[in-house]
């Protein structure tokens, strides 16, 4: 459990939205990012298919203290890139929309769709593939998910494989 130790509370949360509780399988060889679910188009991702997504830099202060600069992506750009709905589109039944995004080891964490809109522009939430300018170690990557404003850092997840898109019934 080295994510925080939190998965049973996030299952619980996973459970309650109304997603069949399934461990994520690592994805095969060369892909980085599996994305799924309630998508207009599933992707696997290579480092070369994220590669064409435009990059964002966040300068966030860590769990102890140390600011450091993030690059990636915008994790709402990625989903857009599999046909999710944000901005004007996301209205009605799109708002009880939800995403889990999974860790290698099964940690799991759960965003409300709108939370990750892109026209938003008080708060990015980054799939991140560099710290302070080098690819991340592997006990952080190779992606990682930042997200600012999150004070104890429970949704910071490390070694991300899988996002998988939902919807609350």
């Amino acid at each position: 459990m080295r994510n925080g130790g939190r998965t049973g509370l996030v299952g619980v949360m996973v459970v309650c939205a109304g997603l069949a509780v399934v461990r994520a399988q690592a994805p095969a060889a060369g892909v980085l990012l599996r994305v799924g679910g309630s998508v207009a188009r599933p992707l696997e991702l290579t480092a070369d298919g994220l590669a064409r997504l435009p990059r964002q830099s966040l300068r966030v202060h860590e769990r102890d203290g140390k600011d450091v600069e993030y690059q990636g992506f915008a994790l709402g750009e990625v989903l857009k890139a599999a046909g999710v709905a944000f901005g004007h589109d996301l209205r009605g039944p799109g708002l009880m929309q939800y995403l889990v995004v999974e860790a290698s080891d099964g940690y799991r964490v759960v965003f409300a769709l709108p939370e990750l809109d892109p026209v938003s522009p008080d708060r990015t939430v980054l799939l991140a593939d560099r710290r302070d300018g080098k690819p991340l170690d592997a006990k952080e990557g190779p992606l990682r998910l930042v997200t600012p404003g999150d004070k104890t850092h429970g949704r910071w997840v490390r070694q991300v494989i899988t996002l998988k898109v939902g919807r609350a019934s």
